[in-house]
């Protein structure tokens, strides 16, 4: 339900996309009213982040939220075995692409950031990586230097290609493994506050965050530029989400919560 109210704010701010943004409200309605139900029958809830707990918790009699955050196997994104050459000065997005905030996002990043970018690297490329993008992107196709891949098998060696990985997430909840594979290929990131919502305040320190137009695209600039700093972002990047959200960190504490309500 959370989600969907996210999803609401920023539409109606929108006129075109008014009908959707009530969409958005009655379906966060019956969200929250299908989640507090299953809240108070299960013997426990589990959130994949701190923010969805605080949401759930008021659906619990107990207020017990377990938090096990989502993960991935960082080893896979550390092996370059298969290395794409996108030339310079490339920024990757990753993501299903009929999926709203994913069409927002893009939207949002090549109407009002990208050109500020341009202004300073005309060169710029922007990689679009993911399945069935929505007709609503269909125009960036005619920006030769905007590629709209559609499906591919792996998004690692676009990842890997990267000087910049953009999140300009406005609608959202729970974490964003996009995020997390970003930071295990060793990518600089640049994000909203709302991409990185979910995630350690200690693995944040390793992105750049930043919430509106001109301020983005600034980030942008300024690591296209600094391929030392993007080394170092990468890094630390890297080290945060082995230590935070690699899979064999995680499931011992899965297996914990478990144990807690007498599953062995």
């Amino acid at each position: 339900y959370a989600l969907q109210r996210a999803i609401f704010a920023v539409d109606r701010q929108d006129p075109q996309r008014l009908p959707a943004a009530l969409y958005s409200w009655l379906q966060a309605r019956r969200i929250a009213r299908m989640e507090r139900e299953v809240c108070a029958t299960v013997d426990c809830v589990i959130a994949v982040s701190n923010e969805d707990a605080d949401a759930l918790r008021p659906f619990r009699s107990d207020g017990k939220i377990s938090v096990v955050p989502n993960g991935i196997f960082v080893e896979d994104y550390r092996n370059d075995r298969s290395r794409l050459d996108l030339g310079e000065n490339v920024l990757v997005f990753t993501g299903k692409m009929d999926y709203r905030p994913n069409v927002d996002a893009m939207r949002w990043f090549t109407e009002a950031i990208l050109p500020r970018v341009r202004e300073r690297v005309p060169e710029a490329r922007l990689y679009v990586v993911g399945q069935k993008p929505h007709k609503a992107l269909e125009s960036l196709r005619d920006d030769s230097n905007i590629e709209i891949t559609g499906w591919v098998a792996d998004v690692q060696p676009f990842l890997q290609a990267a000087d910049v990985y953009v999140a300009p997430l406005r609608m959202g909840s729970g974490t964003r493994l996009k995020i997390l594979e970003a930071m295990a290929a060793g990518c600089a990131v640049v994000a909203t506050s709302m991409a990185a919502s979910g995630l350690e305040p200690e693995a944040r320190q390793s992105l750049v965050l930043a919430d509106d137009e001109a301020t983005f695209a600034d980030a942008v600039i300024d690591l296209l530029g600094n391929p030392t700093r993007r080394q170092l972002l990468g890094e630390a990047a890297q080290a945060d989400v082995q230590r935070y959200y690699d899979w064999s960190a995680l499931v011992p504490c899965l297996l914990q919560t478990y144990r807690d309500i007498g599953v062995d």
